[in-house]
């Protein structure tokens, strides 16, 4: 939609609910104003002299272009500083902020908060404001009988958008409402450009990713995720380290990109002359640390891979791996459900996850209730696609695949098939949490084989339809490592790294290792429909 529709709309919603509002004005004034309140309202309804609301009339502020919008603001911004104001003020010293007032307020306190202005609604002499942040809002209150002529001319350069701070008193308001009674105002930034509608915030998913500012000011409800997110990472952190694990660092430029079966960026250094790449993942320097004599350690890193992009796919992402020497794939396994339980019950109110549409509506409940689901890999293929498919040879196990609508390349082979089974029939229909064990050893080289060699000592664990997070009984045979890297090392996706072979021939101890999606757990915890919602800046194409 064209901004200046959007400020149209605005402008008729805006209209209305002064309308309103203006009847229970009366209810919303400190006693001690004793405003002219029938006066007011007769004012306010004949300065917009509409008939019906619903009917939208463009008032000639609107029919402006949005350059012509743009320069009024600019001319507010001259008159500022015609008045020796800076608009782009310095350090404002803050005794509290909108959410933290909001939530443990009391009437009488004398205080200094700041934020954005969005909400501002003038009622003649008076005015009604809202300051907030992502964290939350307060509603200020003005009267021009508390401001001397130089401070009322700046406040009439204030616009929504705008970052104010303001001094004042507490009060409730008759309607309850915690309110700032402001004496004085600083200005901190003034906007140049519109925000978006207050009402419907900003609905167009592609202006959401794009312009990811206008997101957190107009939908109070991407910046509150964002803020869980941002906890649940610090909580994250403390669940570990209370548990005696040591956050560590890793290299993000690598020379061999190893530690997973992708394609990486590619980059060159210039002072080196030697191509590198963007890591794919940490696994191979924690675990030299491993062999170093760290016994348990975690890093929160940023990954990237040159792959697809989808709802549940973004190149870069945040992912947490953590190692435990002398433990394995079971004890990681209880140690993730503890984690995620934890996270649950802090951030979501319990272990009933809802997951609802744009109206509300519950699309899905996800129940992480302990003690969570464990099988095996075959098993659980076997009861999807067939009891006779691990009977069947590679051609007939192809055969079932394709006719049960499962899409396959002709190079794929048997594991590959096979994994795409487990995929379609198994892990996209899983949305209560299932520890998926002991998948096929072709699958994942880092880990220790189980008895018998078929497979390896791992876990899987799918909420919602995807794969949440890996864990291994991590191998730490040199010699075994060497030949199932080498013997991946024919595909194009991963070179050997034989210098963390090596390392390995110094003795690494038995250790369970986990890798952990958290934009993924993220979309699980919070509902988000894909992972571009709980990623702030996701990589988009370029539109020019």
């Amino acid at each position: 939609m064209e901004p200046l529709e959007l400020a149209r709309r605005s402008e008729v919603a805006r209209r209305q609910n002064d309308l309103r509002e203006t009847r229970n004005f009366s209810r919303r004034i400190p006693d001690s104003e004793g405003e002219a309140v029938s006066t007011l309202a007769d004012g306010v309804a004949a300065a917009y002299s509409v008939q019906d609301m619903s009917e939208a009339v463009t008032p000639p502020q609107l029919q402006n272009t949005e350059a012509e919008l743009i320069a009024v603001r600019r001319e507010k911004l001259a008159k500022l500083r015609a008045l020796g104001i800076d608009p782009y003020g310095a350090r404002f010293q803050v005794s509290t902020t909108p959410a933290e007032l909001h939530a443990g307020f009391s009437e009488g306190r004398q205080v200094k908060v700041a934020g954005r202005i969005t909400v501002f609604r003038e009622f003649g002499k008076s005015c009604f404001f809202e300051l907030a942040d992502v964290h939350g809002k307060i509603q200020g209150y003005m009267n021009t009988k508390a401001l001397d002529e130089a401070g009322l001319a700046a406040w009439k350069c204030l616009d929504r958008g705008d970052w104010i701070g303001i001094e004042g008193e507490t009060f409730l308001t008759k309607t309850g409402e915690p309110t700032v009674k402001m004496e004085q105002f600083t200005v901190l930034s003034k906007s140049l450009r519109p925000m978006p509608d207050k009402y419907h915030g900003v609905s167009d998913r592609e202006i959401k990713y794009r312009k990811r500012h206008l997101d957190l000011m107009g939908n109070p409800e991407s910046a509150a995720l964002f803020v869980k997110r941002s906890q649940m990472i610090a909580e994250i952190r403390r669940f570990l380290q209370d548990r005696g694990f040591l956050e560590v660092e890793t290299p993000m430029l690598q020379d061999i990109a190893g530690g997973a079966a992708a394609r990486p960026f590619e980059t060159y250094h210039n002072a080196l002359g030697m191509p590198l790449t963007l890591r794919i993942a940490p696994e191979l320097f924690l675990k030299r640390l491993l062999v170093g004599g760290f016994t348990k350690i975690f890093e929160l890193n940023r990954s990237f891979r040159n792959e697809g992009i989808s709802r549940r796919h973004n190149p870069e992402f945040t992912m947490l791996e953590a190692y435990w020497a002398f433990s394995d794939f079971e004890e990681m396994a209880d140690l993730v459900e503890e984690l995620t339980c934890h996270l649950a019950e802090k951030f979501c109110g319990g272990l009933q996850i809802q997951h609802q549409d744009e109206d509300g509506n519950v699309t899905r409940n996800i129940d992480l209730s302990r003690p969570w689901k464990r099988a095996g890999y075959h098993e659980l293929i076997a009861a999807a696609a067939g009891a006779d498919f691990f009977e069947l040879d590679a051609a007939g196990r192809r055969t079932r695949c394709e006719e049960m609508g499962i899409q396959l390349s002709a190079d794929m082979a048997d594991h590959e098939v096979i994994q795409q089974a487990f995929e379609k029939l198994v892990e996209e229909k899983t949305f209560d949490p299932c520890f998926v064990t002991r998948v096929s050893s072709e699958l994942v080289p880092l880990a220790k084989l189980s008895p018998g060699g078929r497979t390896v000592e791992v876990y899987e664990l799918i909420i919602n339809g995807q794969e949440i997070s890996p864990g291994y009984s991590e191998l730490n045979d040199p010699d075994v490592q060497r030949e199932r890297l080498e013997a991946q090392s024919g595909e194009e996706t991963q070179k050997v790294d034989y210098d963390f072979i090596e390392t390995l021939e110094h003795g690494m101890p038995p250790a369970g290792g986990i890798g952990i999606g958290l934009d993924r757990l993220c979309m699980m915890l919070t509902g988000a429909p894909t992972i571009r919602d709980v990623v702030l800046f996701p990589l988009l194409k370029r539109k020019d």
